[in-house]
């Protein structure tokens, strides 16, 4: 992977704001077509959790064999023994011991890690790098439309794979599932629900006032439908802490997309990886993120119980963190980091990595973990592998100017 991409100066961009919202925690808007069932006439589904603040890839997954490991990340490094012993993975990586759900898919070879992967995107800055993380070009642009939104475009239309195209779990959309293609949005509720006779009421009002509006209401209330249905609509129930959110939101995303005439493919994000000060090693504060996360893949797993066979999912982040540890016990914006795959349709049980080696002179600007594997690449296999995309169209519409980034074979079973 070539390390000569566009430096970017930062700018917060106002897309981040959402740009419809409905009554209380749900969120909907416009009809989705049907479409085709994903490659082989498998009834496939594909979720994409985007990790917000830069995640500590070297601490996530500790290349423990690595010489220079240790001294580097000195106050918080990993080991295969001692008290809370790291899961060695494959004699030179050791996954974090908070991650035991991942562990074990991992030895189901249902579960997989891409190490020292990145976007093209190499100025540290959270807004910009999730931009292009989420856009899928090769640098900050102005364009709002992001590569997951743009793959459900590309797909054939056909009489399956639910009435719509897309998910996004949260209180807003994020750029990732924006574009053309229609897309669902729902948040677990805080408020009370709505009787019966108001829906129906202000969906009278807006059929003879609004009638697009309208159809948008009875779409989100047909999404509240199925959550209710699928129990996971009720205020107060869906509650917790930082934490317990993210199995929170993944227990509602696994119930919506599992349903037969649901969803297929779906996003959402988990903030507070940004972990400058009091880091933590086998515990503490990443620790507890990790926690948390991996609840969220066993919420995934047993929500999607009946489809696992034929699910992936995708945990990414917008960049790394410094190879060597600072001043207050953390780590700093850095470069390359680490992506996961999960889900019964990977061909999992393996670290796939380029090793560059964590010698000064081997970091990146003498300080991160160099990039040697395009995040895009690693996207672009699975969209191939399981939905069945051309090299063509993943390089010209899903991920435009990336004609050179090949998609990576073998990470569908």
């Amino acid at each position: 992977m070539s390390d000569s991409f566009l430096a970017n100066v930062e700018h917060p961009h106002s897309s981040r704001r959402t740009f419809m919202q409905g009554t209380g925690a749900l969120l909907a808007w416009a009809y989705a077509p049907k479409f085709a069932f994903a490659a082989g006439g498998k009834d496939s589904r594909f979720v994409t959790i985007i990790l917000r603040g830069a995640m500590d890839g070297l601490q996530a997954v500790a290349p423990v064999a690595d010489p220079e490991y240790e001294a580097l990340h000195a106050g918080i490094a990993l080991a295969t023994d001692g008290e809370h012993p790291a899961i060695g993975l494959d004699g030179f990586f050791a996954l974090h011991p908070s991650m035991i759900n991942f562990a074990r898919l991992y030895k189901q070879n249902q579960a997989l890690v891409v190490h020292a992967v990145a976007t093209p995107y190499r100025e540290r800055s959270h807004f910009d790098g999730q931009d292009v993380l989420e856009t899928g070009l090769a640098g900050v642009s102005a364009n709002e439309s992001g590569w997951l939104n743009r793959a459900l475009t590309t797909l054939p239309s056909g009489d399956r794979v639910g009435g719509r195209t897309g998910l996004s779990i949260g209180s807003v959309t994020p750029i990732i599932m924006r574009g053309p293609a229609p897309v669902l949005g729902w948040a677990a509720p805080e408020l009370p629900k709505a009787t019966d006779d108001l829906a129906a009421r202000v969906s009278e009002l807006y059929r003879h006032r609004d009638p697009k509006l309208a159809e948008v209401l009875q779409e989100g209330l047909r999404t509240d439908g199925m959550a209710m249905k699928a129990g996971v609509a009720e205020p107060g129930k869906m509650r917790g802490n930082e934490f317990e959110q993210m199995r929170i939101a993944a227990t509602g995303a696994a119930a919506l997309i599992a349903q037969p005439d649901g969803p297929r493919v779906a996003s959402l994000s988990f903030g507070g990886w940004d972990t400058h000060a009091n880091e933590g090693g086998a515990t503490g504060r990443l620790a507890q993120l990790l926690g948390g996360l991996d609840n969220a893949i066993s919420a995934f797993e047993q929500g999607l119980k009946s489809v696992w066979k034929d699910t992936t999912i995708l945990i990414v982040t917008e960049f790394g963190r410094t190879a060597k540890v600072n001043g207050t016990v953390g780590t700093d914006h850095g470069t390359a980091t680490v992506a996961f795959l999960i889900g019964g349709a990977v061909k999992g049980g393996r670290v796939i990595a380029d090793w560059p080696g964590l010698k000064m002179r081997q970091l990146y600007e003498g300080r991160d973990l160099a990039p040697t594997t395009d995040l895009r690449a690693v996207v672009k296999g699975v969209l191939a592998e399981q939905w069945g995309l051309s090299a063509n169209v993943l390089a010209e519409k899903v991920f435009p100017g990336s004609v050179l980034i090949k998609p990576m074979a073998g990470l569908i079973a």
